[in-house]
């Protein structure tokens, strides 16, 4: 019996099981997908908002605020590439300059800090190169970029190392109350738990109806976007936001943390029969082209030849229009409906959650005594030449460099393949130390991942996966042994 199950590992889920950990709690996580962070955390625009956008009074107000600062600290912790870039919301006429006013009142009722409008000579001395049609626009400094899959992984890491056990490939079928809790199935094992976290993503209002009535609906959208080389990384300097709409926040242009440069999403309804088979996550010629004519209204000259990647991501939209958090049945909590801002509230969600669970059944959880809080990991391009060498001298597997691109060495990939939770994919060593995530996209260091990757499994490489479960690489030896 545990005290405590989650169910999915996205940034909500991972950060749920984050602060779990920090109690005397029998917890279990458990994730359909065979790794962390696979649904929306995965795919989506790295943005951590500054909190102007939601209507002040909501669940999104509040949390994003909170998660904001909340996720400022935990990246610092953590050893999570962070960077506190600020944002822009560009207004093109007098009608989007009288929006841009409406949301500078709105974040400074819900609490955003250092919030400025800006003239037309500002904002170009800030980004000369938008559209020249850019009449103004708001400035919200607190906004910031982010890696998410690494974010994930570090709060669900942690979750591991403090005795959170984490179940990959179960997807849950079915939901029964017990006298003591629920049993939960799955299409590998059957589970009993005192209490329940519903971070399912996209899937969070099926695992509630296992258990409730119906009273929400997943309408979920996806997102395309483009992924540019680093050679327009410095086109701008700031997140650039459109103005809202009824389609959601708009095309935006945003640096990463990694020096590349994000350019998207479309909005679009994805059917949820489509979820999960490949469908719900392509790329379209016509979704490609809406993204690329909306992001040139603010960057005229935006070079999309420039594009090393095309990808899409599928947002939790629901027919609340707020975060969805709520005791669906005694013990059970969901954590659902999480769309923008969900990544920047998510540790903020997560700690509403555990509030609302404890005041259900009416128990405080009891903190551990000793607790490990924080995360190092080496990440060799940024290191100095003299912590280089010291790092080398201690393995030579960081003396060779398997990814050209990204300069990601052998030491950081057999690193990653023995992290607290084991990649079974080349896309699962990617997410974990960035190798094949440059301009050749694995061209180069890919056959060596997997090499490397197969090795330190005690593997075939027959049976490395390139990401999701069925995804193989190789089917057949190409050459005998002569």
């Amino acid at each position: 019996m545990y005290d405590v199950i989650v169910i999915g590992c996205g940034i909500v889920g991972a950060a749920t099981a984050y602060e779990l950990s920090k109690y005397q709690l029998k917890t279990l996580v458990l994730e359909a997908e065979n790794d962390v962070s696979l649904g929306a955390t995965r795919a989506n625009s790295a943005i951590l908002h500054a909190g102007f956008d939601p209507e002040p009074g909501s669940l999104m107000a509040r949390l994003n605020v909170e998660g904001a600062e909340r996720a400022k600290e935990l990246c610092q912790k953590l050893s999570v590439h962070y960077d506190q870039i600020g944002s822009l919301v560009v207004a093109f006429s007098a009608e989007e300059l009288e929006l841009i006013q409406e949301l500078y009142e709105r974040g400074n009722k819900n609490g955003v800090k250092d919030l400025e409008l800006l003239d037309q000579a500002a904002l170009h001395q800030m980004e000369p190169n938008l559209s020249h049609e850019s009449l103004g626009a708001l400035y919200a400094p607190t906004a910031a970029i982010v890696n998410p899959w690494e974010f994930c992984l570090a709060l669900a890491e942690t979750a591991v190392r403090n005795g959170v056990e984490l179940a990959l490939n179960n997807r849950v079928s079915g939901i029964r109350k017990i006298a003591e809790g629920y049993e939960i199935s799955t299409n590998k094992a059957t589970y009993q738990t005192r209490y329940v976290f519903n971070a399912a993503g996209v899937h969070s209002d099926d695992i509630h109806n296992l258990i409730a009535e119906p009273n929400f609906e997943i309408t979920p959208k996806r997102g395309e976007y483009y992924l540019l080389d680093k050679s327009e990384g410095t086109v701008v300097n700031h997140v650039i936001f459109q103005c809202p709409s009824s389609i959601g926040k708009g095309v935006l242009v945003s640096p990463t943390v990694h020096g590349n440069l994000v350019v998207g999403p479309n909005s679009e309804a994805v059917q949820k029969n489509e979820l999960d088979s490949g469908k719900d996550t392509g790329n379209t010629i016509v979704g490609l082209k809406t993204v690329a004519d909306l992001a040139r209204k603010s960057l005229p000259d935006l070079n999309l030849r420039q594009s090393i990647r095309n990808f899409s991501g599928v947002r939790a939209n629901n027919s609340v229009g707020d975060f969805i958090l709520q005791e669906a049945a005694p013990g059970f909590i969901d954590l659902a409906g999480i769309k923008s801002p969900g990544l920047t509230s998510a540790p903020a969600i997560a700690l509403y959650g555990i509030e609302m669970m404890e005041k259900s059944v009416h128990k405080n959880f009891v903190q551990k005594d000793e607790y490990l809080d924080s995360r190092e990991k080496i990440v060799f391009e940024e290191l100095s030449l003299e912590e280089k060498n010291a790092v080398i001298s201690k393995d030579e597997n960081y003396g060779r460099v398997i990814c050209r691109c990204e300069t990601i060495t052998e030491g950081e990939i057999r690193a990653a393949a023995h992290s607290p939770i084991p990649p079974v994919s080349v896309d699962g060593i990617k997410r974990r130390c960035n190798a094949g995530m440059g301009r050749c996209q694995g061209g180069f260091c890919g056959p060596r991942v997997v090499d490397i990757l197969a090795e330190e499994a005690h593997k075939s490489p027959l049976d490395i996966l390139q990401d999701r479960e069925g995804s193989y690489i190789l089917v057949d030896a190409t050459k005998g042994g002569r």
